[in-house]
């Protein structure tokens, strides 16, 4: 009964065949319906009685885990009864079944759930106190159509910004990421344009930075690939809880490593579901000091001859002097700044790095010792720990071990960067061009409501001008919770938006009542998948993508319209809804966007046998997705996209920003990725006062906030804070305790989770939580974002929401 009820949960059985096998026993049956999530009747009547119509829709998960899950829905009479997942191929590793995890599953609790948003409104008290009045359809599209000519007319279109938003991933007419690629901006550049950002919450730091080593996105090689590996080190990569469906990579990690049979360490301050008994050694760090592990490591390795200097010298520039550009200084390298020689003059020997990083010497020469001499190692670090403060550097210096030891463009090797696939080409809803050209980093937003027009390029990074001219007046927030939830020290960007007079109109689009909903001034209700059709596509696959036919399962819940219906209808207020339509209904763009990506791609079956399939899966034709394979086989042929065609270790163009922007005295942008402490880390003198590192992590109950209003997934899986047994026992804090996380930016009140997973000195909180305040903004939903920064990172001016100072008492015992 246990491999039944396994069977289930991994998406290996129907409940049909659930019930049946378990019909003898009642205590089952009472699960099988907990996890298939009946919301207003039971599934099971559906299931067993023959004279009720039964149809199953292809549906789909897409929300920003990086996957896009199947769903099966199963309707009757009108309304999802349960939800399965993918059912096709023969379930052997690269023809496997794409079976969506638990949040997934749980789609009817989304589509029903009591938050769910139910007509247009208008809010009538503050911003936050979730006071609003109904209104229609028309008196909101007319609302928001006349106030946006109002305000283009008096500040322009560069007022206007598109928030960050990631409730819909991957999908084609529903996207709501990168807000560039949204309806809402197609619709805006018809109308004159709007204020862009680049960059986002998840990777800022890593794109800015590796940009300047790899040039353009720093690619790794696939998770497939690592059947071919011998070694595989991880730095803060958990897919386990980030990748962990079906479609997600952890299913491909472990079939590769059981194939390979490589050791596998993990780096991380946490011990991970993915370390969880599958890594062979866990070594725990200190938050924003990877930089200085990995330069002990290399003095080691340099001082042993485990370094590859043919590799180095053939692809590289500035790991040494004789590669170093024409215009950097003497001793400017990195084997000299390794080696004490550079400006610094200090020796990065282990010693040197084990008061910096809390790691053992033994186990800095050990693993600088593992690494060196094992080949091919796959080097591979998760986003979380370029969400710090120093972010932009830390990755960059994780790409230097797999420099050193020259394991790039090979099979079963890796770049440093996060695992990457091959993707099935796909034509995309086109947005045209923007005619805006300001664009600001997306991390300050908030900046650009209250010192817009003080805001420049060599102080906050502003892009195509040289200074805005306009503070951001108006806001269209869809599918995202970053108005509020996801953006940094909450109570600062509450006592922002309250002012109406500043940012003067928001709009938010969305399911439900979210965080971020209630500093809306119209909300509009937004369609679910389930509600509507629409082509979504996989991201994370390794080399078996696919995408997903989402069909529409059920008629639209109450009075919520879809994205491209509100788009139309405004787009026609202001006068280029012709031009928005192009004459085409929505089942009429996906037609039309389908047929061109099947001019370029005619093996794929047509639209219709497309609908009927649900999900079209596909083999990489290389095998395993390999980065820089090229220019490693040939680099005058295939050079990098960096300014000398190579890989920068020195670049001369973070040099040059060095010496001309405007930088704070503590903060850092260098030409070699070095290590530098950062404001509020492990050495900073805030630590007399808050004395423990707090860090977040993409927690398996919720993606990123959605998710987080179901309500037996917030039972199965709690927000707690984890804390060693140390740190807990000098509190008198025991598991389970409600305790208060404070510092000078807020305060949270949760359980604590007392556990040796996480390391003395460092607490981790679940980022997503729904912030809910009480009279005194005490957070009780645990909201790690009431304690986070708005401080920006220096390069990419990025979130740092993993470098934070806090201190931890109790408040109730359990």
């Amino acid at each position: 009964m246990k491999k039944t009820l396994k069977a289930l949960i991994t998406g290996g059985l129907t409940r049909r065949d659930f019930i049946k096998s378990s019909s003898a026993v009642g205590g089952l049956a009472a699960t099988a319906s907990a996890i298939s999530l009946p919301f207003k009747s039971s599934p099971v009547a559906a299931a067993t009685n023959d004279a009720i119509e039964e149809k199953i829709v292809w549906s789909a998960c897409t929300v920003n885990c990086g996957s896009r899950c199947p769903l099966r829905m199963h309707v009757v009479d009108g309304e999802i009864k349960w939800v399965e997942t993918d059912n096709t191929g023969d379930d052997e590793y690269g023809n496997h079944q794409v079976r969506a995890c638990l949040r997934g599953r749980s789609m009817r609790r989304r589509v029903y759930n009591p938050d769910r948003l139910k007509y247009p409104m208008k809010r009538v008290g503050n911003r936050g106190e979730g006071k609003f009045k109904r209104i229609t359809w028309e008196e909101a599209y007319d609302e928001i159509a006349n106030n946006m000519k109002r305000i283009i007319k008096e500040h322009g279109n560069e007022a206007i910004y598109l928030n960050y938003g990631t409730g819909t991933l991957g999908g084609t007419v529903t996207k709501s990421w990168p807000p560039a690629g949204s309806l809402i901006a197609r619709m805006m550049n018809l109308s004159g344009g709007y204020l862009n950002h680049y960059g986002d919450y998840s990777t800022a730091q890593i794109k800015e930075g590796l940009n300047y080593t790899y040039g353009g996105w720093g690619a790794g090689n696939s998770f497939s690939d690592l059947e071919n590996t011998k070694l595989i080190v991880q730095f803060g990569n958990n897919p386990a809880e980030t990748r962990m469906s079906g479609g997600g990579l952890i299913h491909h990690l472990m079939e590769s490593k059981e194939r390979s049979q490589a050791r596998m360490i993990m780096i991380d301050p946490r011990y991970t579901d993915t370390a969880g008994g599958r890594e062979d050694e866990w070594i725990p760090i200190r938050p924003g000091t990877d930089a200085a592990f990995i330069a002990a490591m290399a003095y080691v390795m340099i001082k042993e001859e485990l370094v590859d200097q043919p590799f180095l010298d053939k692809y590289c520039v500035g790991y040494d002097e004789k590669t170093l550009p024409a215009s950097a200084p003497a001793k400017s390298d990195y084997k000299s700044y390794i080696l004490g020689e550079g400006p610094d003059g200090i020796e990065k020997t282990p010693e040197w790095a084990a008061k910096i990083t809390g790691i053992p010497v033994d186990t800095i020469i050990k693993t600088a010792r593992e690494i060196g001499s094992t080949k091919p190692c796959a080097v591979l670090q998760g986003w979380g720990l370029q969400r710090t403060a120093n972010g932009e550097i830390a990755s960059r210096a994780i790409a230097m071990l797999a420099l050193l030891t020259g394991n790039v463009g090979i099979h079963g090797g890796g770049t440093g960067a996060r695992e990457s696939d091959y993707n099935i080409p796909f034509v995309r809803f086109p947005t045209l061009t923007n005619p805006v050209a300001a664009s600001i980093p997306m991390f300050l937003w908030t900046d650009a409501i209250v010192r817009g027009t003080e805001m420049t390029d060599l102080r906050d990074g502003v892009r195509g001008v040289e200074k805005l001219r306009s503070p951001i007046k108006m806001i269209w927030n869809y599918a995202g919770n970053c108005l509020i939830n996801q953006h940094s020290d909450i109570n600062k960007t509450h006592d922002i938006l309250q002012d109406d007079k500043a940012c003067e109109l928001i709009v938010v689009i969305d399911n439900h009542m979210t965080s971020s909903a209630k500093y809306a001034d119209i909300v509009l209700p937004d369609l679910t998948t389930s509600e509507q059709a629409d082509f979504c596509m996989d991201t994370k696959a390794a080399n078996m993508p696919y995408f997903i036919f989402a069909d529409k399962a059920i008629e639209p819940q109450f009075e919520a319209k879809g994205i491209y219906e509100i788009c139309s209808e405004i787009s026609m207020r202001m006068g280029v809804g012709e031009a928005f339509t192009e004459g085409r209904d929505q089942e009429g763009w996906l037609r039309h966007l389908y047929a061109l990506t099947r001019e370029q791609d005619p093996t794929l079956p047509d639209f219709e046998t497309m609908r009927e399939m649900g999900i079209y899966k596909r083999r990489d034709p290389n095998g395993h997705f390999v980065a820089y394979k090229a220019f490693r086989e040939n680099p005058e042929q295939n050079p990098l996209t960096t300014p000398s065609g190579k890989i920068e270790i020195y670049s001369e163009r973070l040099a040059h920003l060095a010496a001309t922007w405007e930088l704070q005295e503590d903060e850092v942008i260098h030409p070699l990725p070095i290590y530098v402490s950062t404001f509020d880390g492990w050495d900073s003198k805030k630590r007399q006062t808050f004395p423990l590192q707090l860090t977040g992590f993409h927690y398996k109950a919720r993606c990123h906030s959605t998710y987080g209003n179901v309500d037996i997934i917030k039972e199965a899986a709690r927000q707690e804070m984890w804390i060693n047994p140390l740190d807990a026992q000098s509190r008198g804090i025991e598991n389970g305790d409600l305790i208060r996380i404070f510092n000078d930016r807020g305060e949270v009140h949760i359980p604590a989770k007392v556990t040796p997973r996480m390391m003395p000195g460092v607490v981790a909180l679940g980022e997503g939580a729904w912030y809910a305040p009480d009279k005194n903004k005490v957070d009780k939903g645990g909201c790690i974002n009431v304690l986070t920064s708005q401080r920006p990172s220096p390069l990419a001016k990025g979130n740092p929401q993993h470098t934070n100072l806090v201190d931890v008492q109790l408040v109730k015992k359990a």
